[in-house]
């Protein structure tokens, strides 16, 4: 298995990327190779100063680099060998089995629509996250990919999230909840009635409307919803987990008492801390393209970096596109 990294992907480049792929070649049990794409002679550098050499490791030259805040059509257009496109375009011709970048995500996304095309009965791909919550760690989908989406789109996307989660998450039979204002079928704009009238006839496992609260309370295993709401929902939460965690550590630090309370605490809050950490869960999965394409937060650390490695490594392992093609064609012999 070839996974491709963009070394020239994320807010510390190429550092972060290579410490990722570093670790994910010491850490990770099997048997895999990373080919990092970019300015050689900066990633040969940085490889040199680590003294780092293993034969699992190899670098693709691509010249140009796609900066986060340039807009994605206008750059995909003029760098046409951009460390993203050079990437994607390995796997499109075989000689690599995913993709990875914690670079501009809109330039990740539709560069890997235009090089590894759609899944034939997929109207739109949709970038996938998981949530902790209070019982079992819960799917969102869409959380960025669309901002516009029709309830055809979301009937997909609950496939798609179906399938993952019965394959990655071990649930048989997946519960899928709709976000929405509240829990009757009427509740929410023309998008979300219109959705659950499609949700509730389909063989989904569609237990309703569910409301942002019962994401956290792990009411759903699969939460839809268009991606502006999602992605707004994804950055309140990271915001959330940090702004509790520098809660703790503040009120446990103002006296010598609740010092010694928190130090008799530490293995719990160790514990709260990785739960709630989304660099735990790696990138998110861009489902419903022809192939495998991981996006990463812009300010991933190497840890980040790594777990989207082994998140990658399960989609290619598990054949996701294999499961979401067959999930398709039982729903039309139905």
């Amino acid at each position: 298995m070839k996974i491709v990294l963009d070394a020239m992907g994320g807010d510390k480049i190429p550092e972060t990327p290579i410490e990722g792929a570093i670790e994910a070649l010491e850490m990770l049990d099997g048997s895999f190779e990373i080919i990092l794409v970019g300015d050689r002679e900066r990633i040969e550098t940085e490889l040199k100063a680590r003294r780092y050499l293993n034969p699992r490791l190899c670098v693709e030259h691509a010249p140009e680099t796609i900066g986060m805040s340039e807009p994605p059509a206008q750059a995909l257009k003029k760098k046409k060998n951009s460390s993203i496109s050079v990437g994607l375009k390995l796997q499109r011709e075989g000689k690599a089995d995913a993709f990875i970048s914690a670079g501009n995500t809109g330039a990740v996304m539709a560069q890997s629509l235009l090089t590894l095309g759609r899944i034939k009965g997929i109207s739109r791909p949709a970038i996938m996250t998981i949530f902790p919550t209070m019982r079992k760690p819960c799917i969102v989908l869409d959380v960025g990919a669309n901002v516009d989406s029709k309830p055809i789109h979301l009937l997909h996307f609950a496939v798609m999230g179906h399938v993952y989660a019965r394959e990655f998450l071990d649930r048989p039979h997946p519960k899928i909840g709709l976000l929405s204002i509240g829990e009757e079928p009427t509740k929410g704009d023309e998008l979300t009635v219109s959705t659950h009238s499609l949700l509730k006839e389909s063989r989904l496992n569609f237990i309703g409307n569910v409301e942002g609260r019962d994401i956290i309370q792990g009411i759903a295993d699969v939460v839809v919803c268009d991606g502006f709401v999602g992605n707004v929902i994804l950055k309140l939460s990271e915001s959330v987990i940090y702004l509790v965690m520098s809660m703790i550590k503040s009120a446990t630090s103002v006296s010598p008492v609740r010092r010694l309370g928190a130090l008799l605490m530490k293995p719990t809050f160790d514990v709260l801390r990785k739960n709630l950490n989304y660099e735990e869960y790696g990138g998110a999965p861009l489902l419903g393209i022809g192939g495998v394409s991981i996006i990463c937060h812009g300010g991933s650390s190497a840890k980040a970096i790594r777990n989207a490695i082994n998140t990658a490594r399960f989609a290619v392992k598990r054949e996701i596109n294999r499961h979401i093609r067959a999930q398709l064609e039982a729903f039309r012999e139905e």
